[in-house]
């Protein structure tokens, strides 16, 4: 045969490689037959040198390979382990092959993992859909050579019924069914290991699940379940998150694949994207509601510090007119002026409520688009404070957004214009619109002369937002479900400036990010 300098070698030279060979290395008939194997071959492949005889080989000798070329083979042990095996094939003088042969399963799992990782990290940045995330971690984890299927699972305790968070490998799997039958497994008094995951915060690994489950009549309604994909070992891993356990991830191994060391270092690493993305989604619906509940209280302040003080005065105006009309000499002008002062309460009071009504749905933005509502609200500001501000559309470019996408830069605009009254002592503000990313986006600057502290000029807005700036978190919120971004800070030659900046109609206009 040749040896990796290509030279040809005879029996005797043969024998010496198989004793001395560090790799395994195996003599194959022309049939591709076992006919010799040395120590390290028989110790990969599972079986001895003697047994391995005659056995057909799993390595594909209808080509030779040079000293880089690499070919890679499976072969399953006798206790059902999946082995990756690299090999080189070279022809034996008289017929036959030698092969040269290294198990590198563990190292293609790892590159396998690392690279699921990476993925998965990926997935869990990007702004998406908690479930979307989650099945997208689920399916990285299946993809990999040792596990069939897996579940996501969330619990808000161990009482209540589990939910689907995320599901792989299960043909036709509805989560909703998958619940249903599991709460029903529960109620029959099956043991649940991922519960007991869930409540000890620590990794539960059970070998030969699946057949354990199949022979337990309190498992019943899940044995159709259970039975597909072809499974034998469970895993449940834990999702911590802050020191608090919201959930699992169970793992579902293929007959022969052992849950070791490597397999359950990975696990833990993805059970950590999940846990991230689950307590990402939880901050966020947080943070929203806060903000929500400061929309609240700010409209409730609003309502009665205007409008509710002006019905007040009504009703006393209208308890004195009566009190007039019961006296027999009643003075006419006086209740004219009565009635006069009356009416224009009612008037202001119509024209707050009015206002509050704009700002709930302003009626100009499905009517006319946001340019002009938003001029109608820069000027209703105007009037109610005395700020001179400007609104510069070039070519109405904003308009071309969809009703939704519209809305919420309206309400960027509004809060930034709320913002200045409330904080800046300016004088002047200057709303201007402009297109981004090729003519194509849309973009809108929010700049004051007023005054302004804290970052630097264009800085986006950190992750670690204080409660004081709420409404910069919600301004934030509302630009990125639409894959847009959000920054504020004070200009160089005074004043702030938020700006916000909405990529093209194409990459938006499909629906938001929820």
């Amino acid at each position: 045969m040749h040896n990796h300098s290509g030279l040809t070698i005879d029996d005797s030279a043969l024998q010496v490689l198989l004793e001395v060979s560090a790799d395994g290395l195996a003599v194959l008939d022309p049939d591709g037959r076992f006919v010799a194997a040395n120590e390290a071959a028989a110790h990969v492949l599972g079986l001895g040198a003697v047994e391995l005889t005659g056995h057909t080989a799993p390595f594909d000798t209808s080509a030779t390979t040079g000293q880089e070329d690499r070919l890679r083979a499976r072969w399953l042990t006798p206790d059902g382990r999946r082995r990756d095996l690299e090999y080189r094939v070279a022809p034996v003088a008289g017929g036959g092959f030698a092969i040269w042969f290294r198990d590198v399963t563990d190292t293609l799992r790892q590159q396998e993992r690392l690279t699921a990782i990476a993925r998965t990290a990926s997935s869990v940045a990007a702004v998406c859909s908690l479930r979307a995330t989650l099945d997208a971690v689920a399916s990285e984890v299946a993809m990999t050579a040792t596990i069939a299927a897996v579940q996501i699972l969330a619990l808000d305790n161990p009482d209540d019924e589990v939910r689907v968070l995320g599901m792989a490998g299960f043909p036709d799997a509805d989560a909703a069914d998958f619940t249903a039958l599991l709460s029903a497994c529960r109620r029959r008094g099956a043991r649940v290991r991922c519960l007991e995951a869930f409540n000890t915060g620590k990794q539960v690994v059970v070998r030969h699940r699946r057949p354990a489950i199949l022979a337990d009549p309190t498992w019943a309604p899940l044995h159709d379940f259970m039975n597909y994909p072809d499974w034998d070992s469970f895993v449940s891993m834990p999702l911590v998150a802050r020191g608090r356990t919201l959930g699992v991830i169970n793992a579902y191994y293929l007959p022969g694949e052992d849950p070791g060391p490597g397999s359950l270092a990975f696990l833990e690493a993805m059970a950590d994207q999940a846990a991230v993305a689950i307590d990402t989604v939880s901050l966020v619906t947080q943070t929203r509601s806060q903000a929500q509940l400061d929309a609240r209280r700010r409209l409730a302040r609003d309502l009665h510090d205007s409008v509710a003080q002006q019905l007040f005065s009504m009703r006393m105006q209208a308890k004195a007119l009566r009190a007039q009309l019961d006296l027999a000499d009643a003075d006419p002008a006086g209740m004219r002026r009565g009635v006069e002062e009356l009416t224009e309460l009612s008037q202001s009071a119509l024209a707050d409520l009015r206002a509050l009504i704009f700002e709930l749905r302003p009626l100009d933005l499905t009517e006319h688009g946001l340019i002009d509502a938003v001029r109608a609200h820069a000027a209703s500001v105007a009037a109610r404070t005395g700020l001179a501000i400007s609104v510069h559309d070039p070519g109405r470019l904003a308009c071309a957004a969809g009703i939704d996408v519209q809305e919420d830069l309206y309400r960027i605009i509004q809060e930034a214009l709320h913002n200045v009254v409330k904080h800046a002592s300016a004088t002047t503000v200057d709303i201007r619109f402009g297109q981004s990313e090729g003519d194509t986006g849309i973009a809108v600057d929010i700049t004051d002369n007023g005054a302004g502290a804290g970052r630097g000029s264009g800085t986006p807005l950190p992750d670690g937002v204080s409660n004081g700036m709420l409404g910069l978190v919600s301004m934030r919120e509302r630009i990125q479900q639409w894959g847009g971004s959000l920054l504020a800070g004070p200009n160089p030659e005074g004043g702030w400036t938020v700006g916000a900046t909405l990529p093209p109609q194409g990459t938006h206009g499909e629906g938001r990010n929820r």
